[in-house]
């Protein structure tokens, strides 16, 4: 079976067997603070950005940018404009 979804609200969610691919709208000035997921994400940049603070330094987080977040990498963010982040989440 194929699942789809509009991509209309702040935060969308299109599960599957063993992941899942989300979209999240985040306003400015959002900080997230360091954290950790027990399982593997990837991260794209639609629009907006900040810098992700992790374990490797600071990362500017610009439209186009891809991230590798392997499962228990700490990081933490802070968006200095409205962003949109399409997330995979591999084992979630």
């Amino acid at each position: 079976m194929i699942s789809s979804i509009q991509w209309h609200s702040a935060t969308a969610t299109l599960p599957g067997t063993g992941g899942a691919m989300r979209h999240v709208a985040i306003p400015a000035g959002t900080i997230a603070g360091r954290h950790e997921h027990n399982h593997e994400q990837f991260l794209f940049v639609a629009s907006g950005g900040g810098q992700l603070e992790c374990e490797g330094g600071p990362i500017v987080l610009a439209p186009g940018v891809a991230l590798h977040l392997p499962a228990g990498s700490w990081h933490g963010a802070t968006f200095t404009s409205d962003t949109v982040l399409i997330e995979f989440n591999v084992g979630a």
